[in-house]
This record gives structure tokens, sequence and C-alpha cells, in this order.
């Protein structure tokens, strides 16, 4: 059966696959290879599936390559534009840094008004309750001077009445004399009288004078004191909201952050002591509360610097570096497979300064397998920064390091393809996008 139909089919593809004997000669002999017209076209199908199929691969491999260039020029163009973007960001920095230093010395320039103008202030109270207390001097003496001059008036009358009703004689001319001598002294005690009234009336007139131009200078100073005041607040608003918004939008608990800041340091960095512009117990007036809120408002601005030095908002190059490569899922430039990139490359020449982001304690410094030479430093709020594929550390184990401090020297060191710098940022043992911490402080710093 089989046969038959193999028969069949090779009668049919005789026209176009003809049967061919293949002849292999020897010294001896002569043997031949029969070539059926099935076995032909078997042959001949499986030679152009080879030929289609090296074609299909070629002509990927052409599109991969084309791909790929045109992925290169567009990472390219992409990372032209990031870094003008960067640069256009570290102009913005400067700037915003030059006005946070201008709008801090205005407010130091406030605040130093504000000791003058409280200092005024006491001396000017002092000065009204010593007026007041003169006057109260001055109005009782008038009353007291008043009072004798009545009582003289009324013994006056009482002697001239007696005076006009006495008899003529001796007896009357002593008196006379007596009456004489009592008027003069009267006279010469009204006169006195009158002069010392009319001298407590003078002060108690410049008295009140003075009154009124302290009044007026009161009044230019709480006018002086509302633009102060004024600018104060508006040196705070400045001042505050940029670090409130660079610690948020870093993804951190301000609240948390202030409260651990404010533990911390509630020796010499606690809350302010508040002012008080009363000795008499009274309540606070409106100045007072509101010097007091701008008191609280500077205490929460220190305490949110001294969180900015703890956390890691700073670059760890301060040289031009080129950025190459970010934080997410990425090809591994050795394998060529997809992993997670944990942190952020800067490439530049080998020995380029790198600095610490933020105070902290170091914990590593040393070899670490793919890291290559590698420091760890451990900040405040549980966070860790490293330093990675370095050509020299500068730090030892156990050695506290300050914001901008230099720490090592970029190289080549590790699993590296290049010389570069990875820095990664760890929040509760979690790797974290470093350029979050940096792009928030562009506004900042």
């Amino acid at each position: 059966m089989k046969t038959r139909l193999k028969a069949r089919i090779d009668a049919m593809l005789e026209p176009w696959f003809p049967e061919r004997r293949l002849f292999l000669k020897s010294d001896s002999e002569t043997r031949f290879i029969r070539l059926h017209p099935s076995t032909q076209l078997f042959a001949f199908a499986g030679g152009a599936a080879v030929v289609a199929w090296a074609i299909v691969a070629t002509a990927i491999l052409l599109m991969d390559s084309i791909g790929s260039g045109n992925f290169r020029e567009q990472a390219k163009r992409d990372q032209h534009t990031y870094e003008t973007r960067l640069n256009l960001l570290a102009s913005e920095r400067d700037t915003r840094a030059d006005e946070a230093q201008a709008a801090q010395a205005r407010f130091n320039l406030a605040l130093d008004q504000i000791s003058d103008m409280q200092t005024e202030l006491l001396a000017s109270e002092t000065a009204r309750r010593e007026l007041e207390t003169g006057i109260e001097v001055i109005q009782a003496n008038l009353r007291k001077t008043m009072k004798q001059r009545d009582a003289a008036r009324r013994e006056l009358a009482v002697l001239q009445a007696e005076n006009a009703e006495a008899h003529e004689g001796t007896g009357l001319a002593d008196a006379g004399g007596t009456v004489s001598e009592t008027v003069d002294f009267l006279v010469g005690a009204l006169s006195d009288t009158a002069a010392e009234r009319d001298k407590i009336l003078a002060d108690a007139q410049q008295a009140l004078n003075t009154a009124d131009e302290l009044e007026f200078e009161i009044k230019l100073m709480r006018d002086q004191n509302e633009q102060i005041f004024s600018q104060i607040e508006d040196a705070m608003t400045i001042s505050v909201e940029p670090l409130d918004k660079m610690f948020r939008a870093a993804g951190l608990n301000t609240e948390s952050l202030i409260s651990q800041v404010r533990k911390t340091y509630s020796g010499q960095g606690g809350p302010m002591t508040p002012l008080s512009f009363s000795t008499r117990g009274e309540d606070p007036s409106d100045d007072e509360l509101r010097a007091n809120r701008i008191l609280n408002q500077l205490d929460a601005l220190n305490l949110y610097r001294i969180a900015a030095t703890k956390a890691p908002f700073a670059k760890p190059v301060h040289t031009a570096v080129r950025y190459t490569s970010g934080f997410g899922y990425r090809r591994d430039p050795k394998t060529g497979g997809r992993r997670l990139h944990k942190g952020s490359d800067f490439a530049g020449p080998t020995g380029t300064p790198i600095f610490a982001t933020a105070d902290g304690v170091v914990i590593h410094a040393g070899w670490g397998s793919g890291y290559g030479r590698l420091i760890k430093i451990k900040h405040a709020f549980g966070i860790e920064t490293r330093y990675a594929h370095l050509s020299k550390i500068r730090v030892k184990v156990g050695q506290r390091v300050s914001r901008g401090e230099r720490i090592g020297d970029m190289g080549n060191s590790g699993r590296s393809t290049g010389t570069h710098l990875h820095y990664e940022v760890r929040s509760g043992g979690k790797a974290v996008n470093p350029m979050i911490y940096i792009k928030a402080a562009n506004d900042v710093f």
C-alpha cells in the first residue's frame, strides 16, 4: 500500500523533479544512489525553509539594530534636555538661595529693631508711670495749698470784722498794730501761695504737654511696630514655607521630624522665651501676642533648618558631572538582563570629590562586593546613604561627618563599567529615589 502510494506521488512529481541517480565510483566497484522525486521535493523544501529562516532572522537583526540606533539617539537627546534642565534648576536654586539669604538678613535686622523698640517701650512706660505719680503729687499739693488759701482768707475776714468793731484809744492803737502785722503776714502768705499755685499750674500744664508728646511718640512707635511685624511675618513665610514644602516633596512627615528635633535640641535649640511688655500681671496685648507668634515661627524655622542638615537634601558631587543612570528597572550593563537599579549614577573624572549629603555617622568604610569601595552613612529619621565604586575613602567607621564634608573620591572599583559614583538613599532599610531629595531642595538650597 505504501509502495503504491509512493509510486503514485513520484509519478505526479516526475515532470518537475525527474528521478536522478548519483554514481559513486571506487577503485574496485561503482555504486549509485537513486534520488526519487519525493526525496528531491523534501530536500528542496528543507533548503527553502533554511533560506527563508535566514532572510527573516537577518531582517529582524537589521530592524533591531536600526531601532537601537534610534533609541540611543533619543536617549542622547533626552540626556541633553535633562542636563539643560538641571543647569536651569541649579541657576534657579542659586537665585532662591540669594533671596533666602536676603530675607534672613532683613529678618535679623527686624529682630534688632524689635529689641530696640522693646527697650524704648519699657522706658516710655516707666516715664509715663513717673509722670502720673508726679501729677498726682502736684494735684495733692495744689489742693492742700487751695485749702490753706481759703483758711487764710476766712481768718483775714474775721480779723477785719474785729478791727471794724474795735473802740478808739491806746488799746485800739495797740490792737491795730497787731492786726496790721497779722494782715501783712497773711498778705505775704497769700502772695507765696499764689506764686506756688501758679508754678504748680505751669508744671501741670508742662506735664500734660509732655504726656501728649509721649502719646504721639507711642503712636508712631505702634505704626513702626506694625510695619516691622508685617516685614517679619513676610520673611517668616518666605523662609518656613519652602522648607516645609521641601520635606513634604521628599515624602517626609514634617510634624514627626520637628518633634524629633525638638526633643534632641530641647536644651539649646528649644522654644524661645516669650516676650512680656507689662509687669502688672495684665492680659497680654495684641503686640505681645503677635511677637510671641513670630518667635514661635522663628523657633520652627530653626528646627526646620536643623532637620534639613540631617536629611540628604544636598548633592553628593559639587562639580560638573554627567547623570548617566537613574533609579528604577534598567538593562544590566554587565549581563544585559533587566534588574532594579537602587540608586543614581553620576559620571566624572577619577578623583572627583564626593561629599556627604547630610550630617551623620559612618557605619561602613571599606570594600562592599559589587559596590567596590563603599561608604555607608547613617543619618537621622532612619535614613541611610551609600557612596559606591570609589577610588579612595577618606573617612573611618564611627566618624561623625557634616553635610558638605568630603568623604571620598570618585572611582571605578567593584562591579562597574567606568568611572562614576553610585549614590543610594535608603529610608527604613528600603531604597528610594535619591533625586526625590535633590529635586525637593532645588528651590531652597
